[in-house]
């Protein structure tokens, strides 16, 4: 017998089994790495709903701690940080139609413009809101909401001109501007009505605050992503924050329309209730501190565009967000010293920022640096916190309920003057920054020197 040779039936595979062989590997890795794949997508978005889910469970807790919950409380919290979000929206909105894109003297003029045309007005808008705001005694929820679909509607109008900066931008703008100190003004009105009693006022206003920032915070980034595809996409994502804001509103707890009626407040005089003189006295310590919040947003942004400091040339807006990061920073510790604490008079700590400012706006103006701005800034931002905080706190403590509603529409126009006032102030100046700051400081000299001797005429013995 021969050797046997090589035959047909031989086990080596030919190409197209190799082929068919490498095809079928090539196609199970794929699965495989599908199948991978599938489960990290589905890990990680298990992930990201639990911590999404970790994170509004640790938020809602802390609206309802300390009885917020049970009182209806947090609902109001909540509510806050809508109004919030969606303002933050608008604002984000409408950045890039405030005329900083010219040269620096043209944006001067045409900023104190915008001023006169949406923030005048307001002066004489504002004092009516306390009035109809009076109506809607046993309805204010109604009344909150209806601040809440006012800038929705505005906003949905707003997004169809904002393109074409049509004259109709100026009405749209103040009615937003106004629908929100009105849903200030019945917002904190309410709060007395749902605070706990194991929780002070000065704490129940922080924690109020305090969701407002964390409503701006998730909601700024949301609103700058549509922005990019151009502001009108902002604002009707401000749209429907607003429009779920109306409807919280709406849901507030019964007790929020619990009133006997409400008679309007007068600041001086004797034929209407007068507010007590702890409350005008934090009312002129706010004025001062909006005064100085007004001029170093609009002297700041354009000195630091004009003349930034040595080394920062190339990088004014980088310098800028430095010292208006530091504000921020400053008014988020502000509202979180505010949350803790307890036993301070309202009354003893809206004196001791006014006289904080004025002692950080001299050191600003003789010793002019990054360092002393941004420290300005920060104690600015601090002030403010704890002013606004002290004022609703001693407005909603030593004002009756009749009156509680016209004092706070009063107040809130006072300081939005104020700041309008400051803000023409730092327009008005020269861009010499010690003459700036200088004038500054002699203005808040002025209305602390006011504080101190009203304080003074308050104390001294009455003699025969």
């Amino acid at each position: 017998m021969g050797t046997m040779g090589p035959t047909d039936t031989d086990e080596t595979p030919g190409p197209s089994s190799r082929v068919r062989g490498a095809a079928s590997a090539s196609a199970s890795g794929l699965r495989r790495a599908g199948a991978a794949t599938g489960r990290g997508v589905r890990r990680t978005g298990s992930g990201s709903a639990r911590a999404a889910s970790y994170v509004f469970r640790q938020a809602r807790r802390a609206s309802h701690a300390e009885g917020a919950g049970d009182s209806g409380l947090s609902r109001l919290i909540e509510m806050h940080a809508f109004n919030a979000a969606g303002d933050a929206a608008v604002a984000i909105s409408l950045a890039g139609t405030l005329f900083f894109q010219v040269p620096t003297e043209q944006a001067r003029g045409q900023v104190a413009l915008f001023l006169l045309l949406t923030m005048l007005p307001f002066a004489v808008v504002a004092p009516l809101i306390g009035p109809v705001l009076d109506r809607f005694s046993h309805g204010r929820r109604w009344a909150i909401g209806f601040t809440m679909a006012l800038r929705a509607f505005l906003c949905w109008v707003l997004a169809s001109q904002v393109l074409e900066e049509s004259l109709v931008m100026f009405p749209a703008a103040l009615g937003v501007l106004v629908a929100s100190k009105a849903y200030g003004v019945t917002r904190a009105a309410a709060v007395p009505r749902v605070v706990p009693p194991t929780l002070g006022l000065v704490k129940a206003n922080s924690r109020i605050s305090l969701a407002g920032m964390a409503g701006a915070g998730i909601s700024a980034p949301i609103a700058v992503l549509a922005s990019m595809a151009g502001p009108d996409w902002s604002l009707r994502y401000a749209f429907l924050v607003f429009v779920g804001g109306t409807i919280m509103a709406i849901l507030l707890p019964s007790k929020v329309d619990d009133a006997r009626g409400e008679e309007r407040a007068s600041l001086a005089g004797t034929t209407r209730a007068r507010v007590p003189a702890i409350v005008v006295r934090g009312l002129r310590c706010n004025m001062g501190l909006r005064v100085l919040s007004g001029f170093l947003t609009l002297f700041m942004a354009f000195l630091l565009r004009d003349k930034p400091f040595d080394g920062w040339e190339d990088r004014p807006e980088l310098l800028l967000a430095v010292v208006i990061g530091a504000a921020g920073l400053g008014n988020a510790i502000g509202i979180g010293l505010g949350s803790v604490l307890r036993n301070v008079s309202p009354a003893l700590v809206v004196v001791i920022v006014l006289v904080a400012d004025t002692a950080a706006t001299v050191t600003a103006a003789l010793f002019y640096s990054l360092l002393t701005v941004a420290l300005l800034g920060l104690t600015a931002g601090v002030s403010q916190a704890l002013g606004k905080l002290s004022l609703d706190s001693l407005i909603q403590g030593n004002v009756g309920e009749r009156t509680r509603s016209s004092a706070f529409a009063r107040s809130e126009t006072l300081l939005q003057l104020s700041w309008v006032a400051g803000g023409f102030l730092g327009i008005a100046l020269p861009l010499i920054p010690r003459v700036g700051l200088g004038v500054a400081a002699l203005v808040l000299i002025a209305i602390t020197a006011w504080v101190v001797t009203s304080i003074r005429n308050e104390t001294r013995p009455l003699t025969s």
